[in-house]
């Protein structure tokens, strides 16, 4: 809390890449590299004035493990598959910058210091959103050009925070239903049925989480089918009484019924990619075990050629070549990294968002003061958000919401410990045993003493005092 440069750093970290050109092909590549450097820079200070923790947790060593294990790893594959470097240094910066967020949100940073990170994240997420549709409303052909790679992708981040809110939160219900509305209405508009079904999924795990009993669940489930019922109203009296914003539906629609194979023509192309994904990976014992590598080209399986053969020509079919990240993020992760490298992230962000989910269940209910319980929750949500938009693509193609999960992922991890932490010298002091004084506690200064107490982070730092009393040391 000493720097009084930390709020810039934090802005200069989470703001600049909110503004990535580098999926536009006019872009200048000065800009898109004055963008990550200085991204990166301000995360680095962040690094070097950020608090640390003094106690050792196990959820924080075994996600930080599994983490640097795919970043090293994939050096390790970039060094046995010989892919391209310049490839691999685009495809894996994500991942890099995901790390650093990592390091930046895994940190046990002051309740100041955490209100303003998640209102950077929160004003860089909306102004990703303006940007995106305004760039895409002054390209030639205006709002006809609007579609998905227009959409943010972390459009379902700012969901998930909305729910949080509506769900959660309760004080700005009226506005963030109102916001949330008009987010279902850019689903419509764009004509993307990825993001609607993950916005259905978000819903579902608020439902979910907001219901620790029986009675609850019901509660809460008609809560959700209440929202669902309003949203399905909605896409109907888009499509009925604005006919073109349903054209793009109904295109869809057309396509699925009219294909040969009964299914949609981008969905078999996407699944032809990561069949041969999958094909390359297991060609070898090599591959199978390392992947083969950040980077790496792939086109589509020769076996779904008559699946599209009346949309694409044969001679197209086998032109196609890529090497960014694949439209899967599971898929793509054991295709660059194989069984070794390729499973520990898609691991740690489970294994990080399941126990994160179930203590927050617990938590909100059994020990609803508990400090860091609402950055836990809001953390939650925009990490779930990273599997749910995996549906329409891999979320992780690319740098800006590669540093919002990591971020994400961070604040979840350092939450969970510290509360646990908190909870545990709680119940220790309340069955009458001596808390463990051989090591500061999470966060504490350097100069806290163990006779301070174990409960300095879940207890107000100044309480109520009586009038003309000294203060606490």
């Amino acid at each position: 809390m000493r720097n009084k440069f930390a709020v810039v750093w934090i802005w200069l970290c989470l703001l600049p890449l909110a503004f990535d050109l580098r999926s536009v092909e006019t872009a200048s590549k000065a800009i898109d590299v004055l963008l990550t450097v200085t991204s990166m820079g301000a995360a680095c200070a962040m690094l070097l004035i950020a608090p640390r923790f003094a106690r050792r947790s196990r959820m924080r060593g075994f996600v930080s493990a599994l983490f640097l294990l795919t970043i090293f790893g994939s050096v390790a594959t970039q060094w046995l598959q010989g892919n391209d470097a310049g490839n691999y240094a685009r495809v894996v910066l994500p991942f890099l910058l995901m790390l650093l967020g990592y390091f930046v949100g895994c940190r046990p940073w002051d309740a100041q210091r955490l209100a303003q990170i998640e209102r950077a994240m929160v004003w860089s997420m909306i102004a990703s959103l303006v940007f995106g549709g305004g760039f895409g409303m002054a390209m030639p052909g205006g709002i006809d050009t609007l579609s998905i790679r227009v959409v943010p992708v972390t459009f379902l981040c700012l969901q998930g925070l909305l729910l949080h809110e509506i769900v959660f939160a309760q004080r700005i219900g009226k506005l963030a239903g109102l916001f949330f509305l008009a987010t279902i209405v850019i689903e419509i508009l764009f004509g993307t049925p990825g993001l609607l079904v993950g916005t259905v999924l978000l819903i579902a795990y608020a439902t979910w989480l907001a219901a620790p009993s029986l009675r609850a669940f019901f509660a809460a489930g008609l809560r959700a089918a209440t929202i669902l019922t309003l949203l399905i109203a909605m896409a109907t009296a888009t499509a009925t009484f604005f006919p073109t914003i349903g054209a793009p539906w109904m295109k869809r629609l057309s396509l699925v019924q009219d294909a040969p194979p009964a299914r949609d023509p981008v969905l078999i192309a996407r699944l032809a990619e990561m069949k041969d994904q999958v094909d390359q990976t297991t060609s070898s014992a090599m591959s199978t075990i390392v992947g083969m590598g950040y980077g790496h080209d792939y086109r589509y399986a020769p076996s779904y050629l008559p699946d599209l053969a009346g949309d694409i020509s044969e001679q197209d079919f086998y032109a196609f070549k890529k090497w960014s990240a694949g439209r899967d993020f599971w898929v793509y992760q054991f295709f660059a990294g194989g069984v070794l490298f390729g499973l520990a992230l898609p691991i740690a962000i489970l294994w990080a968002l399941w126990r994160g989910s179930r203590a927050y269940r617990a938590w909100r209910h059994s020990t609803p003061d508990a400090p860091w319980l609402p950055v836990l929750g809001r953390a939650l949500f925009v990490l779930a958000a990273l599997p749910a938009t995996s549906i329409g693509g891999n979320p992780l193609g690319q740098r800006f919401p590669g540093l919002m999960f990591g971020v994400a992922l961070g604040l979840v991890v350092a939450s969970y410990a510290r509360i646990a932490h908190g909870i545990h010298a709680r119940a220790a002091e309340a069955a009458g045993r001596t808390p463990q004084q051989s090591a500061p506690f999470y966060g504490a200064p350097p100069d806290m003493h163990p006779q301070d107490g174990p409960l300095t982070e879940i207890r107000p730092a100044n309480p109520p005092r009586a009038s003309g009393s000294l203060p606490a040391q």
